[in-house]
């Protein structure tokens, strides 16, 4: 990107900046987010402008100063607010900017846990009983997710977030315990997750890998979570599933977290929904990529990239393993997976063949139906949770953990020998 373009957007940036409190004055608030170039070497573009609110009636000057109190318009989405209610309607904690401070220990880098593009994630601590911010080390352990105040698309991400997590109940998503609404602080309060994400479990050095059994179980996790969210009742789009959004718990369960993207789905007679195409290099169905046509079936092809990724050890993108950079686990994968081919290929070495293989099998062949390239003969996530469940009672089985203690004898001899 060269002098002149720097300059030119940061004159633009500057001019909004300049009439923003003049705007707002006239019921407008400001809304901004980041979309895919695909025709530059940069590869994000700013879009910035201003939306008409609906003001409650009231004082204007401190209405406009008070987001709370709006309902926020944003394009091509439509209602995404209101704020004010949220507490309300969906019953939870609403925390000031103090206590989410005091909670944190002001913040400390000692007990930040994660960083995203849109903001940090620290440990904290709340009373159990009366939510409120607790010493550090005594309570309950939390964590906080603070926006960055200068992400537009972050605060974005931060109302949908709290919109649906707020709302939805399940045991495979992650538990939603308050927010912060400061017109200057956006925060989130979770459940704290001990193990951290699936991605650290998956391909942080000198981790433990996963056994068999447990990766058998976190996929069902996972196809329970969006099964759930497709159901009738919720009818939501994920459409973010990738490791890093995926946490575990104490018991090696997974639950889905990180709602900011996610969109309600078709209604009545739709087949999808148009949206802005958003999303993680190769997760996105490719479908998705090409028209910004949204399914649910877009949440079953990132499912089989996850599926691969549990099966092989091995990143969705850049995998020094299978290419470099740019190379894509799906296409790679691909030789090896369906009929006749040889699906052990994939499958992860630090495993040291203990795992099913009749199981594997069946776990290839799934993640091979879950990424096929027409959505239409992809199965639901009903379909993907009722096979893998089947799959964990057939493990769980007396003659399938004989097998399992054989196969596990088995390979520690071969490596004494070795």
């Amino acid at each position: 990107m060269g002098l002149s373009q720097i300059l030119e957007i940061t004159f633009l940036f500057a001019l909004f900046q300049l009439f923003e409190s003049k705007f707002a004055k006239k019921g407008l608030v400001k809304y901004g987010y980041l979309l895919r170039n695909p025709c530059s070497e940069w590869p994000f573009c700013f879009c910035q402008g201003f939306c008409r609110t609906k003001v409650a009636p009231g004082n204007a000057k401190q209405q406009a100063s008070n987001p709370t109190n709006q309902q926020t318009y944003l394009p091509g989405d439509g209602l995404v607010g209101p704020l004010g209610d949220l507490s309300v309607s969906i019953n939870l904690k609403s925390f000031t900017f103090n206590d989410l401070k005091n909670a944190t220990k002001n913040f400390s880098p000692d007990n930040l846990i994660g960083e995203g593009g849109f903001g940090y994630v620290y440990k904290g601590w709340i009373n159990e009983n009366t939510l409120a911010s607790s010493k550090p080390g005594s309570g309950t352990v939390v964590a906080v997710k603070k926006i960055k105040t200068q992400s537009f698309q972050g605060h974005r991400e931060w109302l949908t977030e709290v919109r649906y997590l707020g709302q939805l109940r399940h045991e495979n998503l992650v538990k939603l315990i308050g927010y912060c609404s400061e017109p200057k602080n956006r925060m989130i309060v979770y459940e704290f997750m001990p193990k951290g994400s699936l991605e650290n479990h998956l391909f942080k050095k000198g981790v433990q890998p996963m056994s068999w059994s447990t990766r058998v179980q976190i996929a069902t996790d996972i196809a329970r979570g969006l099964s759930f969210l497709h159901s009738l009742n919720a009818n939501v789009i994920y459409r973010d599933l990738k490791v890093s959004n995926i946490l575990v718990d104490s018991k090696s369960h997974a639950k889905l977290s990180d709602f900011g993207l996610a969109r309600k789905g078709p209604i009545g007679d739709g087949t999808h929904v148009s949206t802005r195409v958003v999303g993680t290099m190769g997760y996105a169905a490719p479908e998705y990529v090409a028209s910004g046509h949204l399914t649910p079936k877009s949440d079953v092809y990132s499912f089989g990239v996850v599926l691969l990724e549990l099966l092989s050890g091995r990143r969705a993108m850049g995998d020094e393993t299978i290419g470099g950079p740019t190379s894509s686990l799906v296409d790679w994968a691909m030789q090896f997976l369906g009929e006749g081919k040889q699906f052990s290929r994939i499958m992860d070495t630090r495993l040291r063949g203990e795992y099913s293989k009749k199981g594997a099998q069946a776990a290839s062949s799934l993640a091979l139906r879950c990424l096929h390239m027409d959505p239409k003969y992809r199965p639901t996530m009903v379909e993907v949770l009722a096979e893998l469940e089947q799959q964990q009672a057939v493990q769980s089985s007396p003659q399938a953990k004989l097998e399992h203690r054989i196969r596990t004898l088995s390979a520690h001899k071969s490596n004494y020998a070795s």
